[in-house]
């Protein structure tokens, strides 16, 4: 990480990155990696991500990758970077993945495999859905999270809810960009002035509600495009607290 600034996006693979990085230099894990779990068969995966998640066409934010796994490779693929990012983290820190209900049993497996202890799930309610007649909307993604082995009660951190209630971000720079609050909220499970990892980038939201928490953070984006358009919004919305 730079001196002159709090944080630092690098572009490039998480699973190249991560190996490269200072062992146990990390208090905390926080990230929303792609989940592969668009579209009910493998042809439906496989479509670019512009086609599954946005109805915007030409419009929509830039595709990404990594998000056409089925979910036997997606666990495997999981668990490894998982595994990567727990040697960078320190004894005790906490863990927390971003995933829909398709993908949230995968998740946990991994993150067990992996080596971080499991601690439970926590809820992301959206407030909207589309609406189908007999059955539950689904407006609600998830939370993974855990710890690097124990995670004692007296870290000096507040008490935090179960349930973040925001609505999805408008005006995304990205096809599943979330919302900055609830961002700012999740990075308060990591101890204050910590150091912050988001192998997953994307538009850069948690790196941005990290600084603005007053910790510092290390974003990895295997997208050029999005590891640009990210550095663009730091360097914009932060300015002078860079």
């Amino acid at each position: 990480m730079r001196d002159e600034q709090s944080w630092e996006i690098i572009h490039g693979d998480a699973l190249r990155i991560i190996p490269t990085l200072q062992a146990a230099s990390f208090d905390a894990l926080i990230t929303d990696p792609p989940y592969a779990s668009g579209g009910r068969t493998q042809s439906e995966r496989n479509k670019s991500t512009q086609l599954k998640y946005s109805s915007m066409g030409a419009k929509a934010p830039p595709a990404f990758e990594g998000d056409n796994k089925d979910q036997r490779s997606w666990t495997r693929w999981a668990a490894e970077w998982l595994a990567e990012a727990r040697r960078v983290c320190k004894p005790g820190a906490p863990c927390c993945v971003f995933i829909d209900w398709r993908q949230l049993p995968a998740l946990s497996d991994a993150m067990q495999w992996s080596g971080w202890i499991w601690r439970g799930v926590a809820v992301w309610d959206k407030g909207n859905s589309r609406p189908q007649k007999g059955r539950f909307r689904q407006q609600a993604e998830y939370i993974v999270w855990g710890s690097n082995g124990d995670m004692p009660i007296t870290r000096p951190v507040p008490c935090l809810p179960g349930v973040f209630k925001y609505g999805n971000t408008q005006n995304r720079i990205h096809l599943t960009e979330k919302p900055l609050q609830l961002m700012r909220e999740v990075v308060k499970i990591a101890e204050p002035g910590g150091r912050i990892l988001d192998p997953f980038a994307g538009a850069a939201t948690t790196v941005l509600a990290a600084v603005l928490e007053g910790y510092g953070a290390v974003g990895i984006e295997t997208s050029d495009e999005y590891a640009r358009l990210g550095r663009a919004r730091l360097e914009r919305e932060l300015g002078c607290n860079v």
